[in-house]
């Protein structure tokens, strides 16, 4: 056996004092009696298609039943495509990780009936694999043989490569030929043929995939290819990171899917010369998001981020971590996911005892992350967080909000990214995914281009934090040398110019935002709210006839004159929004899908066409004694806020200087005047 580089004594030591291998026998005890289904033609094809189209969510699969997919939500049956094919994709996937998990069981229980039923899975899968046809056509991914792209070919092949190597000793001769021969070489060569000249965490799979192949095959040119030629394993931590840390997609669950790609190779790597870890890169990979967890031990959805994927549960990842680094910060995350029960990755990889005390995980402080775009704000001694997003373009998984704002309020969304769904799910595209369904401005209902904002100024201290930013589609962005779709209209956007400035001091965050559109475009400065509104008004009309919010329903609008509030109620209590805009702005409200699709968000939209356009929105978080009175002036130099809360007025001045920090009077927080 060539995995655990030695450690195996160590790992059946503690085999013996643990429930986890119990547990595990468990688990899979039914699988060995029963047949194995294994595709006797390439039918498979992509699990994001097992989404219920109607709510957003994932079909309950069900290992006997191929032909019937039912909604977890409401118990609709679907059958036939996509549905049939996406079965036979999980299936696939079933079959390769019982392949892992089983070979394990025989290594450590030296049980033949484990051995047995991996062998019967991998003759399975070597009889039929060489015919599989290739087939695939998902826009922007390579195809697959078993399944349908070349990132679940690596994914389902690493398992079995990694079963075989569990239990090899157990086969014959003739078994191991017919398995290398058929099964490995053949996927080895399928892969090696299909990788893509490009940055992706799809790259880092298929890499992964094929030097796990290389050291079973023993086959070096294979681990060159997979780790030090370009495209490989090296090349993409050196191009796919930004500074602080973060993968280039933007999407905390994609950081964490490159990740575990490049630690199942490390797995097997480490220790030898093929092994990575003497690089800068990983610990800036498991540090850097750790500061972006939310109070409920969540991470922000950003990006192509599917419900339930914001949640810490990277032990296997921070296991393997703390084996190598012993960081008190995996110790951490280890202390949160385990929540003190065995894990089998613990078992595997534990083999220094966490401290005790175990340090806290949750950060308190604030984060400003230029490269990365992240700006997140938090107040010692208040449960609120406050996230602006100013990220470069993070390519197909990028879901086009620069600029985004994110609020939450004891560890409550009120602000929230949505996320998406199953990519094959029809929501993903025509809702989720674009700028429209994002806190920030959109232009004909249509998506940004790609654009790489710039900070002008900022500030984070005890008192106040402050934040200019600037989106410009005047300038052409840096190429990204990744495979995408072309989601926006350009033409639309050229010449648009977004800066938006945010304040927060005491109970009230001020969002100043001025657009540039020499064109005359309908602008729509958006905000979707957890909440709902306790007073709209207006009268009724149709949002929009096009585009990803033509499904808002009970639609009002009125125009927006002086400085109008808006209330709203949520699970945390009741929240005031005071809005002011340009000259002929409406004010839009309706309600569309949160994410899943089981209940609505309060959408609020400011829209304009002049060629120079501002919008403001005074947030009141107080619980107390909230504001009553606010006015805003937007001046050629400066903008002026006067807020007005009991016997108290205060007025901040926000300068349109990026040079210049705003000023107060009345207050001690800021400069005064």
């Amino acid at each position: 056996m060539m995995q655990f580089n030695g450690q195996w004594p160590k790992i059946a030591s503690r085999a013996v004092h643990s429930s986890t291998v119990e547990q595990l026998s468990t688990e899979y005890a039914p699988l060995l009696d029963a047949p194995v289904h294994i595709p006797q033609s390439g039918i498979a094809s992509w699990n994001l298609y097992y989404f219920c189209p109607q709510h957003s969510v994932r079909l309950v699969w069900d290992k006997n039943e191929p032909t019937r997919h039912c909604c977890p939500v409401d118990g609709e049956v679907f059958s036939g495509e996509p549905y049939d094919s996406a079965w036979w994709r999980v299936m696939n996937g079933y079959n390769a990780s019982a392949c892992y998990h089983m070979g394990l069981l025989w290594q450590l229980t030296g049980e033949s009936r484990y051995a047995d039923k991996v062998a019967e899975i991998l003759l399975g899968y070597a009889e039929f694999y060489p015919d599989y046809e290739v087939h695939g056509n998902i826009p922007h991914n390579g195809p697959g043989k078993m399944n349908a792209q070349t990132l679940c070919e690596a994914n389902c092949i690493l398992d079995l490569a990694l079963g075989y190597d569990f239990i090899v000793d157990t086969l014959s001769t003739e078994q191991q030929q017919f398995i290398t021969s058929r099964l490995l070489r053949s996927a080895a060569d399928f892969l090696s043929h299909h990788r893509s000249p490009q940055i992706h965490n799809h790259e880092v799979k298929i890499n992964a995939a094929l030097a796990i192949l290389g050291f079973i095959l023993k086959d070096d040119s294979l681990l060159d290819l997979a780790v030090n030629q370009i495209y490989g394993l090296r090349w993409q931590l050196e191009n796919g990171l930004l500074d602080e840390g973060l993968w280039f997609e933007g999407s905390v669950h994609y950081h964490f899917y490159a990740l575990q790609g490049f630690f199942a190779f490390e797995k097997m790597a480490y220790g030898s010369p093929w092994s990575l870890t003497n690089g800068p890169w990983y610990q800036k990979m498991l540090n850097f998001p750790l500061r972006l967890l939310l109070p409920g031990g969540t991470f922000p959805r950003l990006n192509d981020c599917i419900a339930g994927q914001e949640q810490l549960h990277h032990n296997d990842i921070y296991e393997f971590a703390w084996h190598i680094w012993q960081n008190p910060h995996y110790a951490a995350v280890l202390n949160f996911t385990d929540n003190g029960k065995k894990t089998l990755e613990a078992l595997l990889w534990r083999d220094v005892p966490l401290p005790t005390p175990v340090e806290p995980l949750l950060p308190t402080g604030s984060l400003f992350a230029p490269d990365a775009g992240l700006t997140m704000w938090r107040r010692p001694g208040k449960d609120e967080v406050i996230m602006i997003k100013h990220s470069p373009y993070g390519g197909e998984h990028d879901h086009y909000d620069r600029l985004s704002l994110l609020i939450w309020q004891d560890s409550f969304p009120l602000l929230p990214d949505l996320g998406t769904t199953g990519y094959g799910a029809r929501m993903h595209y025509d809702y989720y995914k674009n700028s429209a369904t994002h806190n920030t401005i959109t232009v004909n209902q249509s998506n940004q281009p790609p654009t790489h904002p710039v900070v002008l100024n900022w500030h984070q201290g005890d008192n106040y934090y402050w934040l200019d930013c600037e989106a410009d589609w005047r300038k052409t962005p840096p190429a990204l040398n990744s495979h995408t779709r072309v989601e926006w209209d350009a033409h639309a956007w050229r010449d648009i110019r977004f800066r938006r400035r945010l304040l927060w001091i005491d109970d009230v965050l001020i969002d100043l935002s001025t657009v540039d559109n020499p064109h005359h475009q309908q602008l729509d400065w958006t905000l979707h709210l957890s909440a709902k509104a306790l007073d709209q008004s207006g009268l009724p009309a149709v949002f929009a006839e096009t585009g990803p919010l033509q499904i808002m329903r009970d639609a009002t609008v009125i125009p927006l004159q002086h400085c109008q509030p808006r209330h709203f109620s949520h699970a945390q209590g009741t929240l005031a929004l005071w809005l002011a805009g340009t000259e002929k702005t409406e004010l839009w409200q309706g309600y569309a899908p949160n994410n899943p699709a089981l209940t609505d968000l309060s959408y609020l939209v400011l829209r304009n066409r002049q060629p120079q356009a501002w919008f403001a929105c005074v947030w009141d978080f107080t619980r107390t004694t909230p504001l009553t009175e606010v006015n805003i002036q937007n001046r050629p130099e400066h903008t002026t806020l006067t807020l007005r809360r009991a016997e108290h007025t205060q007025q901040i001045v926000i300068f349109h200087d990026p040079h210049s920090l705003p000023e107060s009077k009345q207050s001690s927080l800021l400069k005064v005047l």
